[in-house]
């Protein structure tokens, strides 16, 4: 056994990849079935604490299964082993609630032995705990995954102690109701081996493709060279990103455009890799422009001798096979029987391909008529690399639970794209509301159709009227919303058993939507602490909501890091670099670089506007005629291609007015639409060819589609204008971050306006110059930028900058490209 190397599963991995079968069912009622042991491990660990002394809790078990190859460890943690001498009766006594029986019958709960002294003989039996979001009077037998993972550490345990037979049982939990339900049966140890080693063998083909796949991909990294010649910086870079993966360390790095961030990240975390530090590179990307860049870096790595499976998971609207994503066997044909022929739809694509994108995938799941999505997630856990959105990794609702469930983690290194984005995405993702008239719509489609949903619907409604007769806007509530909680608690329960007894429901889509979204509501709230605020709001549309808003997302995020052995999050706009620190990372010794750029000072031009304001105070025909010279003056200094930002869609329109009386001749003009579809986003940038004979002015928003992610390289984009300072509107939520930010630190405009004004104002810039070619001008239309707080947060490669006014903005403009 020694120096063979050593290939692990989970228990309960190995038994949910072997067992599963039958169909993918999204209905309602067999959701509410799904085991729910992420929003239920403080129940389990209720269940345990209350079991008495015969009960131990949280026992590690593990077999080892050597071959010539590898040696196959299966490890995992029995919920509960309960041990019951010849007094057993006096422990019982203790703690009563050890039981090791139900009636088939009744139900009802049943201590094993008469009542004579004699009667309790000693016995070992596996406890299973599952906490689960049910009514567990339907339930008439375990589920057999469930009573499977008791039986493989029965099992473990039995070969362990030498017993020749021992007691499964299955625990089931209500979540809502704390309702308890038990499934009790005794096996040989005879029949536990047959059927133990019956199962792993059938998993021997897929430990044999892992050991020798993972040896030719070890193999190929660490022998794998960097595939161009090092840019100033960049090998200091990959070295910086090696060491923080050695060292199990975060690390920041502000990487402006030049650095070859992709390949400086992606490259030492593959050495890393082939040399055993970890077992698999996530490249999480908030867009699905970074993401195809990260595809052509893992490709050009390829090209280079480096054998890996790479998978990039596709959305599942993108992936969908039907019409409508209506995951169930009565509408869909690839869910009905979906995993019993999902495996072999995984290991023959194992054995054809390595690189597992949308195509491939698709292809594969027509021919074996299998979910693409589940398919896609299926080749995750057999890739080396995986490529995907930041919500596989962090958001409560999406993130993969194979990789990431409570009390799992890994060598994993989480290499975070464009990371500035993870701020609000993960306020998002860890934020909730509900809405008071949805309650009055759900109540009006089941009227008459239960009466204690139609109650607690009612009960619900009237706390949220309450809530909306004494907000004005928006009002914090400080003193929390228990009551209402509890109300929302009691609908749930209610709303389950009625949804499981499987009756008709008129509008399911809407009850659906409602369901999950009052679940995710309520699962929200057990995060709630001093890092949200608790709101409720009259939106715009008149609707009152009720909001659990996540101001600082870190703490959510940092536990979601702790499932790996590194990460390092990069962006070419995170500054200033302590605000990032603090809002995507707890921990006090993460340390942060800023890379060196390959481009030269002299490729562009950076102006300043000093006389010209995007301020509320200021914005007026006179102001929006200046900025509109403003562009027909430099966009005449050179023919080509510009793209013009502005901070909203109104200003834009106001200021396009203008800029038609004073455009230039032969320039034309594009304009950003809201909405867009992908379909009309690339036609759009379709427009920007290097061989235009004239100029192209394109009117675009800062932070939209158009404001960060794309890649106009050399003559196909000369000039970027950004007018105003990109400062986020007023709302309810900025002024809550405001006060929020105030309170803890002084700085809550910062905070909350700012500093996400200026990420935005700094991608849009970051179009121009993209390569080493390229020439470009970056103007900041806004006397605002020549104040010292917005000064401070230039990079270092806006150090030198020509300050400007409308009269001369041109001829400077003009005079830079002259000098080329």
């Amino acid at each position: 056994m020694e120096g063979l190397p050593v290939i692990k599963i989970s228990v309960r991995s190995l038994v949910e990849f072997i067992l599963r079968s039958g169909d993918i069912d999204n209905r309602i009622g067999m959701s509410a079935r799904a085991d729910a042991m992420q929003e239920g491990s403080k129940m389990h660990r209720k269940i345990q604490r209350r079991m008495g002394a015969f009960y131990q809790a949280e026992v590690p078990l593990k077999i080892e299964i050597e071959t010539d190859q590898y040696v196959l460890l299966i490890e995992g943690r029995a919920d509960g082993i309960i041990r019951l001498a010849e007094d057993g009766r006096k422990g019982l006594g203790a703690g009563g609630d050890v039981v090791l029986g139900v009636s088939a019958d009744s139900g009802d709960l049943e201590l094993e032995g008469g009542g004579g002294e004699g009667n309790i003989r000693e016995r070992t039996v596996i406890d299973e705990i599952k906490c689960v979001y049910r009514n567990l009077e339907y339930l008439e037998e375990p589920v057999f995954l469930h009573k499977a993972q008791a039986m493989c550490y029965a099992y473990m345990y039995a070969r362990q102690q030498g017993l020749g037979k021992i007691g499964v049982q299955v625990t089931y939990c209500n979540l809502d109701t704390e309702e308890i339900r038990r499934f009790y049966e005794e096996l040989s140890f005879p029949e536990l081996e047959e059927w133990f080693l019956g199962m792993t063998a059938q998993y021997q083909k897929w430990a044999d493709f892992q050991s020798a796949w993972k040896r030719e991909m070890m193999l190929s990294a660490s022998g794998l060279l960097f595939p161009y010649e090092y840019r100033e910086g960049q090998k200091e870079l990959a070295q910086d990103v090696y060491r923080a993966i050695l060292r199990k360390k975060t690390l920041f790095i502000q990487a402006p455009t030049g650095t070859g961030k992709t390949l400086s990240t992606v490259y030492p975390a593959v050495k890393a890799v082939g040399e055993g530090l970890a077992d698999k590179i996530f490249y999480l990307t908030a867009k699905t422009v970074t993401g195809t860049v990260a595809k052509e870096t893992f490709s050009l790595l390829r090209g280079r001798g480096y054998r890996a499976k790479v998978v990039v998971i596709t959305a599942k609207e993108k992936l969908c096979l039907c019409g409508e994503m209506d995951c169930n066997p009565v509408h869909c044909i690839y869910a009905k029987g979906h995993f019993d022929r999902v495996n072999d739809a995984v290991y023959e694509l194992l054995q054809r391909d390595d690189f597992f994108d949308r195509d491939t995938l698709l292809m594969q799941a027509e021919k074996f008529q299998v979910c693409p999505f589940e398919l896609c997630l299926d080749m995750a856990s057999w890739s080396d690399d995986i490529i995907c959105d930041y919500n596989y990794v962090f958001d409560p609702n999406v993130y993969l639970k194979r990789f990431f469930a409570e009390g799992q983690k890994g060598d994993y290194i989480f290499l975070v794209d464009e990371a500035h984005n993870l701020v609000e995405r993960g306020r998002e993702m860890y934020s909730a509301g509900i809405c008071k008239e949805d309650f009055l719509m759900v109540k009006k489609i089941l009227k008459g159709r239960d009466n204690r949903v139609d109650q607690e619907l009612t009960r619900c409604n009237r706390l949220l009227l309450s809530y909306k007769r004494e907000c004005d806007s928006y009002r914090v509530y400080e003193e929390g919303i228990s009551a209402l909680v509890f109300a929302l608690l009691r609908l749930l329960e209610c709303l389950d058993a009625f949804l499981q007894e499987g009756a008709d429901v008129p509008d399911k889509k809407e009850v659906s939507e409602f369901y999950l979204n009052l679940r995710n509501f309520l699962n929200i709230y057990e995060r709630v602490d001093g890092r949200y605020v608790v709101y409720g709001e009259h939106g715009a549309d008149g609707r009152f909501r009720m909001r659990l808003f996540c101001v600082d997302p870190s703490c959510n995020l940092q536990k979601c890091l702790d499932k790996g052995r590194a990460t390092v999050f990069f962006s070419a706009t995170f500054l200033p670099i302590q605000y990032y620190k603090e809002m995507l990372s707890t921990r006090d010794d993460n340390y942060a670089v800023y890379a060196k750029t390959s481009f030269d000072a002299d490729q562009k031009l950076l102006l300043i506007g000093r006389d010209v304001s995007s301020r509320y105070t200021r914005r007026g025909e006179a102001e929006f005629r200046k900025m509109a010279a403003y562009i027909a003056a430099v966009v005449a200094a050179k023919k080509g291609n510009y793209m013009v930002f502005f901070p909203s869609y109104q200003l834009m329109g106001q200021v396009y007015s203008q800029f038609l009386q004073v455009m230039p001749e032969g320039v034309q003009v594009l304009v950003q639409k809201a909405g867009m579809l992908e379909a009309q986003r690339e036609a759009f940038l379709g427009e920007f060819q290097d061989t235009r004979e004239g100029t192209l002015v394109a009117f675009c928003v800062m932070g939209g589609i158009f404001g960060e992610g794309i890649d106009l390289k050399e003559e196909r984009l000369i000039g970027a204008l950004i007018v105003g300072t990109g400062l986020p509107q007023i709302g309810n939520e900025r002024e809550i971050l405001k006060n929020y930010y105030d309170k803890r630190a002084g700085e809550g405009f910062d905070y909350a306006y700012r500093y996400p004004g200026m990420n935005k104002v700094l991608q849009a810039a970051g179009r121009v110059i993209r390569t080493a070619g390229d020439r470009g001008v970056i103007v900041l239309l806004d006397e605002r930028f020549l104040e010292s707080s917005y000064l401070r947060l230039f990079p270092k490669e806006w150090e030198t900058y020509t300050v400007c006014s409308q009269r001369d903005a041109g001829e400077t403009a003009l005079h830079f490209w002259e000098q080329l």
